[in-house]
């Protein structure tokens, strides 16, 4: 991504300062893309993400009064606040596929009947197949999939590289693909 000139940056927030709003979509068109793309490889799943960049945009918009440029590069603050909401939401999204009510199809009512829209795996007693994991593929999933952890966060955590936590990840995911395929828990 090409940054914005020290100078042009400076005028902007200064603008911005000032709340002018041609500022900000000026910062919105020339930010979007790079925004964008570090929140859809968040929460992977587009209209998720164009949600996320609205949020973001808004508050950025709403706290920028707070922003300190001897703090950092407008950029870098911009992308902390949109990578920390992308974040929330899938943690959030996530929360609340695991309180969904246990049945593994959601129904929706069409004319008065009740039609399963989508199949939802975690209702098929997943963490039971967990306990068939090692302890330490176990942690990494659970992490991954129950506790809304990214893959960079879980890496961390563990104090693996994080290519290291993506194949053991799917990995784990395809070896229990198999066993719920093939019907048996050995």
């Amino acid at each position: 991504m090409k940054t914005l000139a020290p100078e042009f940056e400076n005028q902007l927030v200064s603008r911005l300062h000032a709340r002018d709003e041609q500022a900000m979509a000026l910062f919105y068109r020339s930010y979007r893309p790079a925004l964008f793309q570090t929140i859809l490889r968040i929460v992977q799943h587009r209209e998720l993400a164009e949600d996320v960049l609205q949020e973001s945009m808004l508050k950025f918009w709403q706290g920028f009064p707070s922003y300190d440029r001897s703090k950092g590069r407008l950029f870098t603050w911009a992308l902390s606040i949109s990578r920390n909401l992308a974040i929330d939401r899938l943690r959030a999204v996530r929360a609340q596929r695991a309180a969904a009510p246990s049945a593994p199809f959601s129904e929706q009512t069409v004319g008065g009947l009740a039609a399963p829209t989508s199949f939802k795996p975690e209702h098929l007693d997943v963490r039971d197949w967990l306990q068939l994991l090692n302890a330490s593929d176990r942690q990494l999933l659970e992490m991954l999939y129950f506790e809304g952890y990214t893959y960079p966060e879980a890496a961390q955590h563990l104090h693996l590289p994080e290519g290291t936590v993506k194949t053991r990840g799917r990995r784990i995911m395809r070896t229990l693909a198999q066993r719920l395929r093939l019907g048996h828990r050995k």
